[in-house]
């Protein structure tokens, strides 16, 4: 298969409501899924949603690595048009980073504990309950298939800053920042 040219902000595909999977035994479908792990593989990610790969598809991919996770790692998950509910009141802010905003992170406020219902290959319905970074994954994936970006999402622009940019300043105060693959700044 192939490692697709990832879809960067400021593309139409990324402004727009990605469209329904009706089809489960499209061919297609599989070698989207197959091509998209590859891409998010080669760019280090831990998610992927169709649209970043110029697929207006409601197709998500995305893992948790235990690291990040309290230990608990979430393997690689499909999510076929899946739908988010938050499970409580509570949000957090936390840095976000973005395979289609490269070199930047910025702070994202998102629901600490979440419900998302989704279809798996077969066209399945699979429910799962999820909370802190587990859930934050999933809320910026699926924002991808409504046109919405984590930038849009920010309450405060100003935590919004080129990685390499903190890390030079961090340097220069005899400090050191450590970014993870994403760019995005341990918790």
């Amino acid at each position: 298969m192939a490692v697709l040219p990832l879809s960067r902000m400021g593309a139409e595909i990324l402004k727009k409501r990605a469209l329904e999977v009706t089809d489960f035994a499209d061919p297609a479908l599989p070698a989207l899924v197959h091509d998209m792990v590859e891409t998010m593989d080669a760019a280090h990610g831990v998610g992927l949603a169709a649209p970043q790969v110029g697929v207006s598809q409601r197709v998500v991919l995305f893992y948790v690595p235990a690291q990040r996770n309290g230990g608990a790692e979430v393997p690689l998950t499909l999510m076929i048009n899946p739908v988010i509910e938050p499970t409580g009141p509570d949000q957090a802010e936390d840095w976000e980073a973005c395979l289609s905003v490269p070199g930047l992170t910025g702070r994202v406020p998102r629901w600490t504990a979440i419900r998302y219902t989704f279809q798996d290959i077969k066209g399945q319905t699979q429910v799962r309950e999820a909370k802190d970074f587990h859930a934050r994954v999933v809320q910026h994936e699926c924002d991808h298939l409504d046109g919405v970006l984590y930038p849009m999402r920010m309450t405060d622009m100003a935590s919004l800053a080129f990685g390499d940019v903190l890390q030079a300043e961090a340097k220069a105060r005899g400090q050191v920042l450590e970014l993870d693959e994403e760019g995005v700044l341990p918790e």
